[in-house]
């Protein structure tokens, strides 16, 4: 589905990605994971069309989308969720993914708030609610279901867990799931290993803007040394631990 081949980027003179190679492949999670600073955020903002490449090639469905604009390459059916959120402070949950599903055109943006707003039950009694009024948690649900709105093929997501309480990382691990289940792939970008190791079908570890491994989950957990070194964790512990 998602082809990253030999993937540059510069912000100015800092050269923040090298050659970084990653796939993504129709019903999977793939976890993007590492320690901050290591790219994570701006491999997806390349994805995105926000940042550009300064070599190599990004393909999705086997066309190139480097070069595409944001909203063109959205038009194709890739989501992205920042890791600031973004939500209309002002406007209530159903207001802030109404104007998500009717961005698309793609079926009644009725049927799509409501369809969003089921893959997180704890919005469904908030949805008169301003953004303003939401705590981080639901805050976050609310950008992943105004993302789910525009009936994306791909959903990224930067961070979706960081600073939430664990009744809230329960509650968007849930939403994952459910995307997943719906037949939408994800790519994760997540600090959380032990939820992303709860969720995730294939990893790609990142240091200092290089892949420095690719594998799945069981592949990841036999592997101390890459999380010892490159995640600054003792041992990839299960989330049911």
């Amino acid at each position: 589905m998602l082809v990253l081949e030999d993937v540059h980027v510069h912000y100015g003179s800092a050269h923040v990605l090298y050659g970084v190679g990653l796939e993504v492949q129709a019903g999977q999670i793939v976890c993007l994971v590492g320690r901050n600073g290591a790219g994570k955020s701006t491999t997806l903002k390349a994805i995105m069309g926000i940042v550009p490449l300064s070599g190599g090639s990004i393909l999705f469905h086997g066309d190139r989308i480097d070069g595409c604009a944001p909203h063109l390459v959205a038009a194709r059916g890739l989501a992205w969720v920042p890791e600031d959120r973004r939500v209309f402070g002002s406007l209530s949950v159903e207001e802030n993914i109404r104007v998500a599903a009717q961005a698309t055109g793609r079926s009644p943006s009725g049927q799509r708030v409501r369809e969003a707003l089921g893959f997180f039950p704890d919005l469904q009694a908030r949805r008169r609610s301003v953004g303003n009024n939401l705590s981080g948690g639901q805050q976050q649900m609310l950008a992943i279901a105004r993302a789910l709105a525009c009936e994306p093929e791909l959903l990224m997501l930067d961070e979706p867990t960081e600073g939430l309480a664990p009744s809230m990382v329960n509650a968007i691990r849930a939403g994952i799931l459910e995307s997943r289940a719906r037949g939408i792939s994800i790519l994760l970008v997540e600090q959380n290993l032990r939820l992303a190791l709860s969720v995730g079908d294939v990893f790609f570890v990142l240091s200092r803007g290089t892949v420095v491994f690719r594998g799945t989950r069981a592949e990841l957990q036999e592997t101390s040394e890459i999380i010892r070194e490159h995640l600054g964790i003792g041992r990839a512990k299960r989330f049911s631990e």
